[in-house]
Order: structure tokens, then sequence, then C-alpha cells
């Protein structure tokens, strides 16, 4: 049973003395990530491609079982239609492959003005996407969630083999009790619900993995009810042989590795997993910082 848990960035210096060890260099983030979690959301790829010293310093600084899931760029997601870019999308997978095994399922994200009368568009995407590499993809436009253009796209991604990317902002949408924040994590998480989309929860596999994209709140009580959901739902999905990768988000950015690791403890509560690379870890477990 393969569980990846991970955070959109590795790069944080408000990780320093809580999850990093104090005095821990800008150079060696990367490093001290893949001695406690194992996978990264690779959302800077969103932007540019990495270049192949990049590629091989990632290499150098992470164990073989790390699992690196880059976004494809936005000149393939957001410019059009995707059949258009099927070139480029080969290019940076053929990029993205000197990862060799720790390149995981590569992340599709669709823009809200990509709408359900592109299906076609999208199959022949899929069509065209190496079977061998595992891809997940996330659509935004709310026209993908009606009954009937939901269990067509659900042929599709099954058909080959692709996961739904399924992105939970339920945490963040009540607003009750949220002035209690300080005053920067209460603005960057009334940033969030405006940027994050609000989708309904399609919990259905479509893959031989899944992929989950948790946003949790700031408070970690206002996190229990969702986490305790989602653990039971994650169990499910190991036990039934399905690879499962969840990445956690938060609006204030020093909780993210504490989402990942409360997921990894409630599920490991319910199926036997092996440790998490962070309490194989020798040195002493960080501490958690103060949020609220």
């Amino acid at each position: 049973m393969n569980l990846y848990l991970g955070c959109p960035i590795w790069a944080y210096k408000g990780w320093i003395g809580s999850f990093y060890p104090k005095g821990t260099k800008q150079s060696d983030y990367l490093y001290e990530y893949a001695r406690r979690l194992n996978a990264v959301e690779g959302n800077t790829t969103f932007y540019a491609v990495p270049a192949a010293e990049t590629l091989q310093r990632w290499v150098a600084e992470t164990p073989e079982s790390f699992q690196f899931c880059p976004k494809l760029p936005r000149t393939v997601s957001h410019a059009g239609s995707l059949r258009d870019h099927l070139g480029e999308a080969q290019e940076f997978l053929e990029v993205m492959s000197q990862l060799g095994p720790r390149l995981g399922p590569l992340f599709l994200q669709l823009p809200p003005s990509y709408p359900p009368d592109q299906l076609p568009d999208l199959r022949a995407f899929l069509e065209n996407w190496p079977s061998e590499v595992r891809l997940a993809v996330e659509v935004r436009h709310m026209g993908w969630f009606e009954d009937a253009v939901h269990k067509s796209l659900t042929r599709i991604l099954t058909a080959h083999n692709a996961a739904r990317v399924i992105i939970d902002t339920r945490p963040i949408q009540d607003l009750r009790g949220d002035r209690i924040l300080e005053g920067s994590v209460y603005k960057r998480l009334l940033e969030a619900r405006l940027r994050k989309p609000h989708l309904p929860i399609r919990r259905e596999p479509t893959a031989n993995f899944a992929f989950l994209r948790y946003i949790g709140h700031p408070d970690p009580a206002r996190n229990e009810p969702f986490l305790i959901e989602w653990s039971d739902h994650i169990a499910s999905w190991l036990v039934s042989g399905i690879d499962t990768y969840t990445f956690c988000h938060c609006p204030d950015e020093r909780l993210d590795p504490w989402l990942c690791r409360d997921f990894y403890q409630r599920v490991s509560a319910l199926v036997p997993l092996p440790p998490l690379p962070w309490d194989e870890n020798d040195s002493p477990a960080p501490h958690q910082p103060r949020l609220v």
C-alpha cells in the first residue's frame, strides 16, 4: 500500500525551526524535506520548465522512493486546445523523465474557462498520452460536475487510467470564528477563499491511483471532521490497491507539513503502513508551531 504525502512546495523559510532544523540553509531545503515527507506537488513547473542541472540536483537530494508530481506548464493547459499543444506536453514529459523512478503522476490543471464541450479535445489528449506515465486531471468549470457530463468524463478518465484530481476547499469556506486568527493569516485565508475553487467532491476512483488536494484551515480544530472523513476514504483506497497521493495546502503555509503528518497518523491507525520518513529520521522531531 503506497501513501504519498506532501506539500505544494519545499522552499519555505517559515519552516526553519519547526519542520526544518534550526539553521537549515536554503540549499538544503529539499534534502530536509525529503527526510520527512515522501512526495511534493510540483507547482513551479506550471511557470517554467526546470533545467537538466536542476533535475540532477533534485535526484541527488532525494531518495529513490520520493515522488515529484509536476504540474504541466500553463503553455499546455491554459492555451486553448490541448490537442494543439501535444508536442509541448511531450517535450515537457521528456525533460521530467530525467527524474527516473522519482517521477510520480503528472498533474494537468485545466482552467475554469475549459468547458465540458471540450471533452473531445481532452479525450484526444489522453489518447496521445503515454500509457506508462500516470496523469491526474483537474477540471474547474462547474459544468464538468453535472451528472451526465461527470459520467462521460469518468468513463474517459477510467479508459486511460487517468485520475480525477479531487480538490477539497470545504475547510476554508466556513467563516465562523475566523477573527481569532492572526491578522496576516486571516488575510491569507480570505485570499484563499477567493482564489481556490469551491467544487463538488467526486470520490470514485478512475485510475489505479488517487490524487487529493486538501486545502486545510489554519485552525487545526476546524480540520478534524475532514481529516477523519478523508482518512477513512484513503484507507479504503489503499486496501483496494489504489496508490494515494495527498497534498496539503493551507493559507498559513506553516501548517502544511503538519497536516500531512496528521493524515499519516490517522490512516496508519486504520491500515498497516511503513513508517513516514519523518518518523524514521534519527534527529529529534521538530515541534509544531502555534498557529492560532
